[in-house]
């Protein structure tokens, strides 16, 4: 019996490098469009994160009588379990940075069921010298007992101490992502009448940040001032700077408080 000829049996170079380009271009078609669903679940998933934040918030306040959660700034209280988050953050070596037991010492923990993981926003890829950081959000200044700093920086806002001290709770955020280069401890504070970014809102998300407010609801809004959309990198804020006429500065301050 012959054995059959093998010619013309399998692809030709011309043929091998066809196949090849068109699976390029195929993966480079698919790409972008795997990148918007890796971006769409990671911003899912910190708004489950602001969710459970904002539903602790609320079962704290409604086991002391509608009082809120302490959010004291970087003060020597913040070591006494005093604060919504017992954690400050560095870009050096501080224990904060990673040791979740700081995350734990903080009053709303136990109503996460210590899931420590839900102060982390999955996009925020920011990294210390001792690792990566482990918390992602902060609470608007204007809520919670300050201690201390109690109006110190804007004494023509109302404070909000209490649930029903709210006018507009669907109108006032609590908890936000903020940009890793301005994000220490969980007091985000800017004075409001300066029109001057000292904390700056996260950008993670299409450009924009999640939010979670007093009545519950989440909500992502994208900022449009190029000014506002600084990396997500050490250094990527530019320190404190002029924000006149910001739209972006305009819509977070109306939503921080209301005037005394």
């Amino acid at each position: 019996m012959k054995c059959r000829s093998r010619k013309g049996i399998g692809f030709t170079l011309i043929e091998l490098l066809v196949v090849i380009a068109v699976i390029a271009i195929l993966f480079g078609l698919l790409l972008p469009s795997l990148g918007k669903a890796k971006g769409r679940a990671q911003t899912i998933a910190c708004s489950n994160n602001l969710r459970q934040l904002i539903i602790g918030w609320t079962s704290y306040a409604d086991d002391r009588g509608g009082k809120t959660v302490n959010n004291h700034g970087i003060q020597e209280t913040l070591r006494t379990q005093s604060n919504w988050v017992n954690n400050v953050l560095d870009w050096g070596l501080s224990k904060g940075n990673t040791n979740l037991a700081t995350l734990r010492e903080g009053h709303l923990t136990p109503y996460l069921g210590e899931n420590t993981g839900i102060f982390h926003c999955p996009s925020d890829k920011s990294t210390a010298e001792n690792g990566s950081r482990i918390r992602s959000y902060a609470m608007n200044s204007m809520v919670g007992d300050p201690g201390e700093l109690t109006n110190r920086f804007n004494p023509h806002l109302l404070q909000f101490f209490k649930i029903t001290d709210f006018p507009k709770p669907s109108e006032t955020y609590v908890f936000l992502d903020e940009h890793p280069d301005t994000l220490n401890d969980g007091f985000f504070m800017n004075r409001w009448a300066e029109e001057k970014w000292g904390n700056l809102p996260a950008n993670y998300h299409d450009s924009g940040a999640n939010l979670s407010f007093a009545d519950g609801h989440i909500e992502r809004h994208r900022w449009v001032e190029e000014s506002t959309l600084k990396p997500n990198i050490r250094g990527g804020s530019g320190g404190v700077f002029s924000a006149p006429g910001s739209k972006d500065y305009e819509w977070l301050r109306d939503r921080s408080s209301v005037r005394r």
